[in-house]
């Protein structure tokens, strides 16, 4: 290896220190400058909080000070419905005959009658058949009347019936339980109480 070039009209520089991490002489210190800044510090941040305190011991003691009381409005009698969008307004006015209609012409287009659904309620099978189409998007996760606004909002164009069951029977019995699909029930079940047959 050739020799160094050392500079011959530049001030040598001390050298850096070779690291070493075994042994007594990798002590940490602290200079002593910092730490009577950092006493100086939480002097000055004593001092703030007490005169805070005596802030607030003013405002407190102040002659204008008036606690404020905020009045509840009364709860009225009838409660306020959320404005309804106008697919909302068109869902409400369809008749139960025409929704059995809509139900008797997706079964005319199947192949074969739906044997293992005898036992259900057209309701019933019109939301389970909305929850089983993967083109108005997935049905884990996310309420029905969500996913059919979702689907709307897309310009899937779902079937206003859907949404018309949707209301029938979320104004008819237990909301909760319409706006959860059916697989979403089975995927997110105890497999206890599929044995005992409560889902």
């Amino acid at each position: 290896m050739p020799p160094k070039r050392q500079a011959s009209g530049t001030a040598r520089t001390a050298k850096q220190s070779t690291l070493a991490f075994h042994g007594s002489s990798n002590k940490v210190t602290k200079s002593g400058a910092r730490a009577q800044t950092a006493k100086k510090n939480l002097s000055d941040v004593k001092k703030s909080a007490v005169e805070q305190e005596a802030e607030r011991g003013d405002v407190l003691k102040s002659p204008h000070f008036e606690p404020t009381v905020v009045e509840k409005p009364a709860k009225s009698a009838v409660k306020e419905q959320p404005a309804s969008t106008p697919e909302e307004i068109e869902a409400r006015k369809i008749t139960e005959k025409r929704i059995k209609q809509y139900w008797a012409e997706k079964e005319k287009s199947r192949r074969a009658a739906r044997v293992h659904q005898d036992d259900l309620s057209v309701h019933e099978k019109i939301l389970r058949e909305f929850d089983m189409s993967s083109h108005y998007g997935p049905c884990v996760g996310i309420s029905r009347l969500r996913r059919w606004q979702r689907a709307h909002r897309l310009k899937l164009n779902p079937p206003i019936e859907v949404l018309a069951v949707l209301l029938k029977e979320q104004e008819g019995g237990d909301a909760n339980m319409v706006q959860r699909s059916r697989m979403d029930e089975l995927l997110n079940s105890n497999g206890l109480e599929l044995e005992m047959g409560v889902v």
